[in-house]
């Protein structure tokens, strides 16, 4: 009986330190932050933004008495309202009318012991007076030497002198995985820091196009843009930029701005002001599955060409609609958000080999890159007008010859395209075409009116996936289109 109490107890003891011993292991293998922090926050800085805007009232014209207790209400509520300031900056009624002071707060890290600063653009936008705020609690009036809507990244500038600064990583050599720091002023507590892994890399989010941005888990909140992303060598490898929420605070989803791209862009705006970014001159979309089927690829892969723009590098180079850019500058191209980032990293002037695929071949274009033109608003094409006589096809839609108004309205040339009129069940439907859209090519075959139209109609293989490009709203885009032997 002793024995056996006595192996019991060695057999528990055993069990106990094994587990002490796992524990022990696994905490060293968690990273140590510590030295990270204390090296880089003299480096990280605070900044805080007034902007004054004009506005239509004042609350004291509602004539309501200081004792009176809807006073502080209707002060709240209108919020503190000034006379503009006069040249000197003093408050007086100069004929400028009352404005209202906003604040916000933000971060960001000094890149040259001569205070060059990076932060986000939208930090400081429209800011009338900038303040910069070092953690050793030194403030300093900041200057915009330049700032780059489009990467979300501006460059400020204090006069200051042995600053300290922060090491700068580079993008290529980031792993999915790997942990990451991020030191910030989130909801304006100063210098708090939170940790994470990179969740992935490369991600295109809607209107930022030209941007590759880190994903991470790392908690970014309100007052955390523009601050660094570190990396365990110490080194940044991204400015923190956009969380996705529906809440407004983080929910697992945030991003930042590559540091190869903040590089790129605080050179430029440090030498001339602004950026240049290369232009290819296409709109492209995904290759889905169905369109992979329809274009006859064994897999979906590069960049679905839906439009090539007149005069653009592309028309120049010989691109036309249809084409699937697989390649770009002896780089691959999975997905069509690959490309945008490479087009504008691209020198301007570069002559670069671009493969693609037409109608199954594989060929190689060489094209010369030019300057990205500046973003402009284009309007919504109107709905199409009266209704002309149609005709019904095995597609389940009827489609009519847009008049003259109409394709000066879509921009369409004389012999391009035919007007969806309506939309039944049927192959169009179930392809995802509307009543409104524009045919424009059917099986990769140009339609000119609704004769032609009928004609590649009756011509479409059975049970087989074809390409149908439309344009919707101005836009071009591809659609993958089957005829059952039931239709």
């Amino acid at each position: 009986m002793n024995s056996l109490y006595r192996t019991s107890r060695f057999f528990i003891f055993t069990l106990l330190a094994s587990a002490a011993l796992s524990q022990t292991a696994f905490a060293r293998d968690l990273p140590n932050f510590v030295p990270l922090v204390k090296e880089n926050s003299a480096a990280v800085v605070n900044i805080s933004t007034t902007t004054k805007r004009p506005v239509s009232g004042d609350f004291r014209n509602f004539n309501i008495p200081e004792n009176s207790p809807f006073y502080e209400f209707f002060k709240k509520f209108f919020g503190q309202q000034h006379q503009a300031p006069d040249d000197n900056g003093d408050d007086q009624d100069n004929g400028n009318g009352p404005y209202e002071e906003y604040s916000s707060l933000g971060s960001g890290f000094i890149i040259s012991s001569d205070g060059y600063i990076i932060t986000n653009n939208h930090v400081i936008k429209d800011a009338d007076k900038i303040i910069v705020r070092m953690n050793d609690r030194r403030e300093f009036n900041a200057k915009v030497v330049g700032a780059d809507e489009r990467s979300d990244i501006a460059v400020l500038k204090i006069k200051a002198k042995d600053l300290p600064t922060v090491k700068l990583g580079e993008s290529k050599d980031l792993q999915v995985g790997e942990w990451v720091l991020a030191i910030g002023s989130p909801f304006g507590f100063d210098y708090s820091v939170t940790s994470g892994i990179i969740s992935a890399i490369g991600r295109s989010l809607p209107n930022e196009n030209y941007i590759p941005f880190i994903q991470t888990d790392a908690a970014i909140n309100p007052g955390n843009s523009g601050g660094p992303l570190f990396n365990m060598d110490g080194k940044v490898i991204g400015v923190n930029s956009q969380i996705y929420s529906r809440t407004g605070g983080f929910m697992g989803l945030s991003f930042a701005v590559p540091i190869d791209v903040v590089k790129n862009v605080y050179q430029q705006l440090r030498t001339k002001g602004h950026v240049s970014r290369g232009w290819l001159g296409v709109l492209i979309q995904d290759v889905t599955r169905e369109l992979a089927e329809s274009f006859g690829m064994k897999q979906p892969k590069g960049a679905l060409v839906a439009k090539v723009l007149p005069d653009s590098p592309a028309d120049k180079a010989g691109f036309k609609v249809g084409d699937i850019i697989i390649s770009y500058n002896g780089r691959k191209v999975t997905y069509s958000s690959d490309l945008p980032p490479m087009v504008g990293n691209t020198p301007i002037g570069s002559k670069v080999p671009v493969e693609i695929l037409r109608q199954g071949h594989q060929e190689t274009l060489d094209v010369t890159i030019a300057e990205l033109p500046a973003q402009s608003e284009i309007a919504a094409n109107q709905g199409p007008g009266p209704a002309t006589p149609s005709t019904s096809n095995p597609l389940g839609i009827d489609v009519k010859n847009p008049t003259s108004d109409q394709r000066n309205q879509l921009g369409l040339d004389p012999d391009q395209g035919v007007l969806v009129a309506s939309v039944g069940d049927g192959p169009a439907g179930r392809a995802g075409i509307r009543k409104g859209d524009v045919i424009l090519l059917l099986d990769n075959e140009k339609v000119t009116d609704v004769d032609k139209f009928n004609q590649l109609v009756k011509e479409l293989p059975k049970n087989k996936s074809v390409p149908v490009l439309i344009q919707r709203h101005g836009n071009p885009i591809f659609l993958a289109l089957k005829l059952g032997n039931g239709d």
